[in-house]
């Protein structure tokens, strides 16, 4: 007998995740259309953030302008979001729309653990990225000396090591105990306990913010007083390093924006995560994050849209195109 479908009492028609499977779960019958349109808009999205992340990674690992310690950890911010645009935006979109998974046992257990290492690494690099604009802010005239490229790359490898182990701990049981994910064949649960939760709330949401929101009301402050007792000597520097702080500020409050429901739905609805089309939507808000920040740059950043215009009219392919100059419509 075909194990295709089933109705029940009231007349409404099921389908098996895996029809030839007796374990298979059960699934609820969608028009086509629904599917059509959700998939377009999830493809769509999924690659506009891939392609405007590449143009951001691209234009800072080629042109020898934007090598700076600032724009490093830019390029770190990017390469995660591009990880969220490839991966974890098409699967979270699917996860959305489809109640079966069609993954595999294997990367149900490590698609949740690529999530939390991707934005725990982005909220570190906004952290780090923070502080960075505060010494800059703070002391533009020794910036230079405070920081350098090469401890800015230590930070962010530090920063992804300990995202790796930090997401590690809150997901272990998920990847050592794999069979604990699913209840019937096409079924993917992320069950985490309440202590981890509030545990995670306080290392991943209260601690950055307060950290980054008084690093940037100090920068305020300081902004303020500079403006007061500015000279022509300090003055285009100091509005340059104003400028990328607010720049950067913007893409804190967006990411925190972002955050916040997360945290706000997961403390709501207690220990299991995984089956919820709230915290499914929820997790497609975060992943929306790495296409906006961008667009962010490029409506706030000159030299991202000049770069952008060289990588897209294939001009990063002239002798010496590295040491084109960005900057020079800068005001």
């Amino acid at each position: 007998m075909s194990n295709w479908g089933a109705t029940n009492t009231e007349n409404e028609t099921f389908q098996y995740c895996f029809p030839n499977n007796n374990l298979s779960c059960t699934k609820n019958v969608k028009p086509g259309f629904e599917y059509i349109i959700v998939y377009i808009f999830i493809s769509t999205i999924s690659v506009f953030t891939v392609f405007l992340n590449l143009l951001v990674i691209i234009s800072i690992a080629h042109f020898k302008q934007l090598h700076s310690p600032t724009n490093v950890l830019i390029f770190s911010l990017a390469v995660a979001d591009l990880i969220v645009g490839l991966i974890l935006m098409p699967v979270q979109g699917i996860k959305l729309i489809e109640p079966c998974w069609y993954f595999g046992e294997i990367f149900c257990s490590i698609f949740p653990y690529i999530f939390y290492v991707v934005v725990s690494a982005s909220l570190g690099n906004l952290i780090i990225i923070s502080v960075d604009r505060y010494i800059a802010v703070n002391n533009p005239l020794r910036y230079p000396s405070k920081v350098n490229i090469n401890r800015a790359v230590f930070c962010i490898v530090v920063n992804w090591v300990f995202s790796c182990i930090y997401s590690f701990f809150l997901l272990y049981e998920t990847l050592l105990y794999p069979e604990k994910n699913h209840m019937c064949i096409g079924e993917c649960i992320l069950t985490i306990k309440l202590g981890y939760i509030i545990t995670d709330v306080l290392v991943t949401l209260v601690t950055p913010c307060c950290l980054i929101i008084t690093l940037y009301l100090k920068i305020c402050v300081i902004a303020i007083h500079q403006a007061k007792r500015i000279n022509s000597l300090t003055e285009k520097k100091a509005m340059s390093e104003k400028k990328s702080a607010r720049t950067l500020g913007v893409v804190v409050i967006i990411y925190l924006l972002c955050w916040i429901p997360y945290y706000i739905a997961a403390l709501t609805l207690g220990q299991d995560t995984g089956d919820s089309f709230v915290i499914n939507t929820m997790y497609w808000i975060l992943c929306m994050n790495s296409c906006m920040n961008p667009l962010i740059y490029a409506m706030f950043y000159r030299w991202f849209r000049i770069s952008a215009k060289y990588i897209l009219t294939l001009k990063i392919f002239k002798p010496s195109s590295e040491y084109f100059n960005l900057f020079m419509e800068e005001k």
